[in-house]
């Protein structure tokens, strides 16, 4: 089966608003093994609606449209589509009580133009609303199906995950079961990972299933995705396992997590697991690493704190660093150091460097030092993260996180 998006929204187009939206539905419909070729924006123009709908539905099964069905005048979806269904539109009572008593369970008057929400094409089966005033609709047009969701994201995802996918899934009429299992993996650049995998990939073009797929993070890392189609989730269960096992022996530490783990989470499992404490001292990324881990629920029990030492005095004076150039090896160190023993942690980690715009003590903007010290050794590295303020703080701030990853990998629980 085959289900195309058309993404509604004038200020789609003039940049006003990015369209995530179609971005996620083409994630979903490919969990759920539903092919997706083609997505499309348009203006809030009835006549391009129409046409854009007829151009869709002329190659595909199915046309998942988000957006335009609001209270004003240019939320003009469903006219579009009572178009292409050959129909007209009439007033759903039960969706203008509905409606009716969302504002009365506010407190406020309703404008009457909020019933033009409750317009169905005729022959339309209505999504009933949860979570706004625009009921969603599944409109037939011959043996092919348009779903009409709104273009709040939380109101879309809830309505494609309740009503859309499981519509999809029964028209499609397959007995099966698609699972994915995403392995999150940092040090590698998404060519090289490809590469590493090679002759994994030749095999599964041979075989069909699983499927692999590559998804770039950014500062997240990036993702290897395995998607199977099995009778049962325990037939599925038991591909993935394998794959992932056949995957990570190619790849090897790369591989940090999987599924909703993230570099953060890894690393405070890793510390709790060996009863380890860490402290952080951040110059150029001034707390996005304490920021990251502080956001794992119950991070306190292993995460001490950490000093922002931003000007070089306050390396000096507070952590102990030698006074002079403040972006090198030794510095991240010391840093690490001094807030290792400044808040009694096992672990001490050290970052300086220079973010830009312009350079500093002599070294070349992208310039990221980082320092790792427990009771029984240090390791330290020099990265050049390119040339862009924030992305050079964003991934130093991985970097610095795969580091005491790794260096925990390696020591005994």
């Amino acid at each position: 089966m085959r289900c195309d998006v058309l993404a509604v929204g004038t200020e789609l187009l003039l940049g006003q608003i990015n369209d995530t939206n179609s971005s996620w539905i083409g994630d979903r419909l490919a969990l759920h093994g539903i092919t997706s070729q083609l997505q499309i924006k348009v203006g809030d123009n009835v006549g391009r609606i129409e046409a854009a709908l007829r151009y869709l539905l002329s190659n595909a099964d199915a046309v998942i449209v988000t957006g335009g069905l609001g209270p004003t005048h240019d939320d003009v979806t469903r006219e579009a589509i009572a178009a292409v269904m050959g129909t007209e539109l009439r007033l759903d009572e039960e969706v203008a009580e509905r409606i009716r008593q969302l504002f009365a369970g506010r407190g406020r008057r309703m404008p009457e133009n909020n019933l033009r929400q409750a317009l169905v094409p005729i022959g339309a089966t209505i999504i009933p609303q949860t979570r706004g005033t625009a009921p969603g609709l599944i409109c037939p047009v011959g043996e092919k199906v348009v779903y009409a969701v709104p273009g709040v994201p939380h109101e879309m995802r809830d309505m494609l995950e309740r009503a859309v996918l499981p519509d999809l899934a029964h028209r499609r009429g397959e007995d099966v079961v698609i699972a994915s299992r995403v392995l999150k993996t940092w040090g590698e650049s998404e060519s090289g990972l490809n590469e590493r995998l090679d002759a994994l990939i030749a095999r599964l073009d041979e075989e069909g299933d699983p499927t692999m797929a590559f998804l770039a993070r950014g500062w997240e890392g990036l993702e290897v995705r395995l998607t199977t189609r099995r009778r049962t989730a325990e037939e599925a269960a038991a591909v993935l396992d394998e794959w992932e096992q056949l995957v990570r022996a190619e790849l090897g530490p790369l591989v940090f997590g999987v599924d909703g783990d993230s570099m953060e989470s890894v690393v405070i499992d890793a510390l709790r697991q060996r009863g380890l404490t860490l402290a952080l001292a951040e110059s150029l990324t001034g707390g996005l690493v304490g920021s990251r881990l502080t956001a794992i629920p119950g991070c306190s029990d292993v995460f001490r704190g950490g000093v922002v030492s931003y000007a070089s005095e306050v390396k000096f004076d507070l952590l102990g660093v030698t006074p002079g150039p403040v972006v090198s090896e030794a510095v991240a160190l010391e840093m690490a150091a001094g807030v290792r023993r400044l808040l009694g942690a096992d672990i001490g980690l050290g970052l300086t460097g220079v973010a830009g715009p312009t350079e500093q003590d002599g070294m070349p903007v992208g310039t990221v030092c980082i320092g790792l010290v427990t009771a029984t050794g240090s390791h330290a590295r020099t990265l050049q993260l390119g040339t862009v303020r924030e992305s050079v703080r964003q991934f130093a701030v991985i970097n610095s996180l795969d580091l005491l990853r790794r260096h925990l990998q390696h020591t005994a629980v």
